[in-house]
């Protein structure tokens, strides 16, 4: 046998023991068993390059020396959350549906945060409401503004963001601003982002990308998370980055991005206070007991009669709680059930609750928008869309640009408010944060809100369905195989 030969051979045993080896690390791993038969397929399929991207995108890898100092702070932490228990009157269950109740014990069990009451939220619908707001906070605050989000882009309001920022650093309130590598890639590199540290703005970059950690750690594991944490006493989260739509992404195609956050005050501050200080901490590396005195976390009254329950999710979180808890939700619809989010990828589990939920009565409602930013993802959403059709859910299609709000209304009574979305990236692999509210009168807010969605919406029919072309269903159901690691 010459040297091609050897060459040839070696390189089919070496592939076929990658693939083997490969192939029962995901079988061993005991993922949901669509993204384990995805990824079979993928690396049983192309040869090496299979391999490589499973090895690039098939775990939850944070790397080894960061999964350890995860692990290792997260229990301080979760000790930290439980203590609110003790520190704040308990949540009067007999004004709400007994299913409250049941959610919430649900998610505590999971993530060891309680429901608390005594809060005050305001619902921000929009850019143009959000940055006035969160500007005069600024300007207003005395000691700590925490800040942390995916993207932050420069241009128009989100640099009258920066100058208050500034503007709170010079007069002596110290600033953290914590943002993703790859969301906000561009600012860290540019002339704003030197001009906040030089500022006097302590800034850090979360879940940092380099050629060569990317054989150690999953590039694509991200800080999705949009908090705002000023004085330990009010917050604010939702969907929005810190990005002015009129200045982001205006040559995608999709229109500007249309985002909703909420204002919120009272004891749920603390436990989103506590989130970005663990976040902080995971980058910073200053310790716990160190952030529990600089923090500027503390006992807060209470501001009104809301029942609010943070829930922070990611891949630090054992099992799939967020998924668990969503689909609770659905499940205990009775009467009516709105969701809206931007990117529409279901798993079998959340398809299923959804079409059961139609067929036994509840009227469902699914906003998305018409135009996305992901190609891929476009076609992945558009595959089960039949199936809700036939089933009888409501698809409003969003035409007045990419609709990114992601909100859950259940009966009018109790939702579900934040960065998840509706999505396996967002339900497993990112860094998420989401607010469960049992409260009527917050949730008609977020029913108007989606009602002013669907307004600016056109109705998806069968007859749209139909129309699309052999090869454009033949490219769904493709998508639809590999939608477990979209």
């Amino acid at each position: 046998m010459d040297h091609f030969s050897w060459t040839v051979y070696a390189l089919f045993l070496a592939d076929l023991a990658i693939r083997l080896g490969l192939s029962a690390r995901i079988i061993m791993r005991r993922l949901p068993i669509g993204v384990s038969l995805a990824w079979l397929a993928v690396v049983m399929s192309f040869p090496f390059a299979g391999a490589a991207l499973y090895l690039l995108f098939g775990g939850t890898r944070l790397g080894w020396r960061r999964a350890h100092r995860a692990k290792q702070i997260h229990g301080p932490y979760l000790q930290w959350l439980s203590e609110l228990r003790t520190r704040y009157p308990a949540v009067d269950w007999s004004k709400l549906r007994p299913e409250c109740q049941r959610l919430a014990r649900l998610t505590e069990a999971a993530i060891a945060i309680p429901a608390l009451t005594g809060n005050s939220l305001r619902l921000l619908a929009g850019a143009d409401e959000f940055f006035p707001a969160l500007i005069a906070d600024i300007d207003a605050a005395q000691r700590t503004c925490h800040l942390e989000f995916y993207i932050w882009n420069a241009g128009g309001k989100a640099d009258a963001v920066a100058d208050a920022l500034l503007r709170a650093a010079a007069r002596g309130v110290s600033c953290r601003l914590l943002v993703d590598a790859l969301g906000s890639h561009a600012f860290l590199r540019s002339e704003q982002a030197q001009r906040l540290r030089k500022g006097g703005v302590a800034l850090r970059v979360a879940l940092p990308i380099e050629l060569l950690r990317l054989l150690f750690v999953r590039a694509d594991v991200r800080l999705h998370r949009k908090i705002v944490v000023i004085d330990g006493e009010l917050a604010y989260t939702g969907s929005l980055n810190l990005v002015d739509p009129a200045f982001f992404k205006q040559d995608a195609g999709v229109g500007q991005w249309v985002d909703a956050m909420v204002r919120l005050e009272g004891p749920s501050v603390e436990a989103l206070a506590i989130t970005f200080l663990e976040d902080w901490e995971l980058e910073s590396g200053q310790g716990v007991e160190q952030l529990r005195r600089i923090g500027d976390v503390h006992p807060l009254s209470s501001r009104d009669s809301t029942a609010v329950q943070v829930i922070p999710s990611g891949p630090a979180t054992r099992g799939d709680p967020v998924s668990h808890i969503i689909l609770s939700a659905i499940y205990a619809a009775r009467r009516e059930l709105v969701l809206t989010t931007p990117y529409f990828v279901p798993d079998e589990a959340l398809l299923d609750a959804l079409t059961t939920a139609a067929r036994r009565g509840v009227a469902v409602t699914l906003i998305i928008p018409e135009r996305i930013d992901s190609t891929s993802v476009r076609f992945a959403s558009r595959a089960p869309q039949g199936d809700l059709l036939a089933a009888g859910v409501r698809v409003a299609l969003f035409q007045d640009g990419l609709l990114h709000t992601k909100s859950i209304s259940v009966d009018g009574e109790f939702s579900f408010f934040g960065s998840l979305n509706l999505d396996l990236r967002s339900m497993r692999l990112n860094f998420e944060i989401t607010l469960a509210v049992y409260d009527a009168a917050f949730t008609a807010a977020v029913r108007t809100l989606q009602d002013s969605y669907i307004k600016q919406s056109r109705w998806l029919d069968q007859d749209t369905l139909n129309a699309r072309s052999s090869l454009e269903r033949f490219a769904e159901n493709t998508a639809r195989l590999l939608s477990p690691l979209l």
